[in-house]
């Protein structure tokens, strides 16, 4: 570690540092403090929660700004989320005040005059979306260099949010065109908890740039506290069982109120049906009990104002607060001394585990406490693997991965990212007006993303937009945006490159609660902000829902799945089927059903074989891989040997197990897997001539073949998933497993 730099700083931040009554500055701010003062290079800060990452990054920064003020945004800092980008915006503020260097929000919640001000005198530290960034740059370009011509940094936080997914594409190519736009080069500074391959993510951070990368990690020690809970909930299939079950369930919500109620606790969930739904239990369990309710619901469904007074209730209130929340608490968001974090069922990647296990013990030297809970049927008439807790092995599984090993999912970075080569093509001839086809050509294929696409292909790309209207060709030869573009493009949902479902938004009277995707019709009831509504208007022109407040049980109205498991992930699940440990923060119930389904994996033959029978010509096929290989195994099934092996039916449970039937028998059907993985070369031969899958919000706007061609690189992985199976099969040809 360096000498302390304290006294290089400015003295605004000395001064800060003082009133925060700080012994020292931490590892991280030490050392990125060494690379931006004494190096020309780029920052990766990779450290824990709470680790003061922030400050690392700002402290010198700001310093540099109030030595040299610049001419323009000093400071451009991207945020993956609105409730990120209002914490730190408050944060920043109060580092700032004596310093004189301004800093701006800007976002959808921001207000128009707030935003005419930067635009009017563009200085000191702007915090932005990148969907928000998109369109200053679409809809704004000759602004552009005066707001960022002086711009001297550039902080992407929560990387790992962006990297490997659509949103890092977009960011980068926003960071080049702004360079290229504004004549400005930025050094760029990247922060992030939960990364593991610092070699993949620092390549990543410094794309299309000259200047290397340095990697700041300091290696700290946690006090970690766990605890994992499982709840089975019986097949209700007779009145009795029905009666059981409900015993179950409010056996199941009584302990996550007890566990909760009296103090400040986040509870997370994989769902926003989830998060309204155990919210709407436990302000039942209130109202029967005659006690406060202290619930909240903070997901990207529910209004502005209701998510702030949720974090307001975590971060600065008095008493008791409980929000049920998905991933929009997960990243980054300082709420302050919560007593307790609970996740209801299991995180789908260690990454996200690790986001949300930092959300506590953020103070001192208090530990990091998180307690999983995990509901799950249980038939046991059901078919042998339906009768695995697998959501139980996935809690262990992520635990295991991140305690032992610190091992976090790897970066996986799209090869052809044909809908955002769509959207950027479209967001750069936007904000261009017109440009020449070579031009417009060299200006997208020398975004770092998109050096993965030919020139050729792109060729084909422009001539499929010109005959589909999105781009028409003006009698002189240039191009602009057609008809069909500008459908596209002048709506503000194209600012954002993940898909998002369109919304209407539920009002009641005049006050705004959220929006939802399925929209029921006059009458009917359902759930938002972790309440009941009946409709009693559908506005389907604005878009909008009128309601009253209701009584009763309904369904929340969205729609969405789960994640993708890794397969590293899915095979220590399997390691833990296999073993005989005990782990010391599993609670006696989840130990139960854990040496019940040990038991039940070794008396039936479930961790030896690959294929296995099913009973009647029905077979089990459990590959023990992620998400990506199981998805082509069941493409390389349904394609390539259903016919011939007259397979009558393919039923994926993804990403733990199929059932196949029909007339084969288990050794057979392994056979002859492994000798389509031997003879497959190319992952595009699983799909038809005519199909063309989508992996992205814009990909139906792209040329059929070039879907074709990204789907087989970025979508299926037959590399990976004959690995999957090598190392698992020991003797040839009968799909044994070696325990």
């Amino acid at each position: 570690m360096s000498a302390n730099p304290f006294t290089r700083l400015a003295p605004f931040i000395q001064e800060f540092i003082y009133k925060k009554r700080w012994d020292t500055l931490r590892e991280a701010q030490v050392e990125a403090c060494r690379v931006l003062f004494d190096t020309p290079n780029h920052l990766l800060i990779a450290s824990g929660t709470a680790s003061g990452k922030t400050e690392a990054a700002f402290f010198p920064a700001l310093t540099e700004l109030y030595n040299e003020p610049s001419s323009s945004v000093g400071i451009l800092y991207i945020g993956p989320l609105k409730a990120l980008i209002n914490d730190q915006f408050e944060r920043i503020t109060d580092l700032l005040k004596e310093g004189q260097v301004p800093v701006w929000h800007w976002h959808g919640d921001v207000s128009q005059a707030e935003k005419t001000k930067l635009m009017q005198k563009p200085c000191g530290v702007l915090q932005i979306t990148p969907e928000s960034l998109e369109g200053l740059l679409m809809n704004r370009p000759n602004a552009i260099p005066a707001l960022f011509q002086d711009l001297r940094y550039a902080i992407i936080d929560e990387v790992h949010a962006f990297m490997g997914a659509d949103r890092g594409i977009q960011v980068l190519s926003q960071l080049t065109r702004i360079e290229r736009m504004a004549s400005c080069s930025p050094r760029r500074i990247g922060l992030s908890a939960t990364l593991s391959d610092y070699e993949t993510a620092a390549a990543w951070l410094g794309a299309g740039t000259k200047n290397a990368v340095e990697v700041v990690s300091p290696q700290g020690g946690r006090k970690l506290r766990l605890s994992v809970e499982h709840f089975s909930f019986p097949d209700a299939r007779d009145e009795k069982q029905a009666e059981q079950l409900e015993l179950a369930r409010k056996a199941y919500y009584d302990f996550v109120y007890d566990n909760t109620h009296l103090k400040k606790a986040l509870v997370f969930t994989n769902s926003r049906s989830d998060a309204e739904l155990t919210t709407l239990e436990l302000r039942r369990i209130a109202a029967k009990r005659e006690q406060r309710d202290v619930f909240h619901v903070h997901h990207g469904s529910i209004s502005a104002m209701l998510r702030e007074e949720a974090e307001a209730a975590l971060r600065e209130g008095p008493g008791p607060a409980v929000a049920a929340a998905t991933l929009t608490l997960e990243l980054g968001i300082d709420l302050g001394e919560l007593q307790r974090v609970i996740q209801l069922g299991a995180p789908y990647s260690c990454s996200s585990f690790v986001q949300r296990l930092g959300r506590s013990g953020r103070r001192g030297d208090q530990a990091s406490e998180m307690m999983f809970l995990c509901p799950e049927d249980e038939d046991e008439e059901a078919q042998l693997p339906a009768r695995m807790p697998w959501m139980l092995l996935r809690a262990i599984a992520v635990i295991e991965l991140y305690i032992r090993e610190k091992w976090v999912e790897p970066l996986a970075l799209r090869k052809k990212p044909v809908g955002v080569l769509y959207h950027q093509t479209m967001s750069m001839l936007k904000s261009m007006g017109e440009a020449e086809p070579p031009d417009l050509a060299r200006a997208v294929l020398t975004l770092p993303a998109f050096r993965g696409i030919e020139p050729e292909e792109y060729k084909e790309f422009l001539q499929y937009l010109i005959q589909t209207d999105h781009i028409q060709r003006t009698e002189e030869g240039s191009l602009i945006i057609g008809l069909g573009g500008e459908k596209i493009v002048n709506n503000y949902r194209f600012y954002a490159v993940f898909k998002d479902d369109e919304e209407h938004v539920v009002y009641n009277g005049s006050e705004e609660i959220g929006s939802i995707t399925t929209v029921p019709p006059p009458g009917y009831c359902f759930s938002l902000a972790g309440m009941l509504w009946k409709v009693e208007e559908v506005d389907t022109k604005h878009k909008a829902l009128y309601v009253k407040s209701a009584k009763g049980k309904v369904d929340t109205l969205w729609l969405g799945a789960g994640g993708d498991v890794h397969t590293r992930v899915v095979q220590k699940m399997r390691e833990v089927l296999a073993d005989s440990t005990i782990y010391p923060y599993l609670a006696p119930g989840a130990v139960n059903r854990l040496e019940r389904a040990r038991r039940l994996a070794r008396e039936s033959g479930l961790l030896k074989q690959v294929v296995l029978p099913a009973g009647g010509d029905s077979l089990f096929i459990l590959p023990w891989a992620g998400s990506k290989q199981f998805r082509t195994l069941e493409r390389l099934l349904k394609h390539n040997l259903s016919e011939r092996l007259a397979l009558r039916s393919i039923v994926p449970m993804e990403p733990y197990y199929m059932v196949v039937a029909g007339k084969v028998d288990n050794e057979t059907l392994m056979e002859e897997i492994r000798k389509e993985l031997t003879d497959c070369e190319d992952a595009g031969a699983l799909l038809d001539p005519d199909e063309a899958p989508y992996l992205g919000k814009y990909d139906e706007f792209v040329p059929p073949k070039l879907v074709r061609t990204a789907f087989a690189a970025d979508g299926l992985d037959l590399e990976g998933l004959a690995e999957v199976l090598g190392m698992v099969h020991g003797a040839a040809g009968r799909g044994a497993m070696d325990v």
